[in-house]
């Protein structure tokens, strides 16, 4: 999973495409759990671009986002929020499918 370098280029990818972005910080032990699955996720939906957004190095984008849990998931097409699934919580395998299942709903 590639990580956003910048908020342009946030705004810019929402606008065009399918895109999930997953707010993560390296600090964060949940965020390490499911690091490891994370690629059978993005195989899973292809059709969905994944990018790493740094929360320590976004902070003000989360603040803007109103995400204040990590790891959280917001994922857009054409400029269109789909969903986000925002929490402080951990997330398992399973919780981050049903999420992304519920994006074509």
């Amino acid at each position: 999973m590639r990580k956003l370098d910048s908020v342009e280029e946030f705004h810019k990818l929402k606008e065009s495409g399918k895109h999930v972005f997953m707010f993560s910080a390296d600090w964060c032990p949940d965020c390490r759990v499911i690091e490891p699955i994370l690629p059978e996720i993005q195989a899973q939906y292809e059709e969905y671009t994944f990018l790493y957004v740094d929360r320590d190095q976004f902070i003000d984008l989360c603040i803007e986002l109103d995400i204040f849990g990590i790891p959280s998931f917001l994922a857009y097409e054409d400029g269109r929020e789909l969903g986000r699934f925002v929490s402080k919580d951990r997330k398992t395998k399973e919780d981050i499918e049903i999420f992304m299942d519920n994006l074509s709903k």
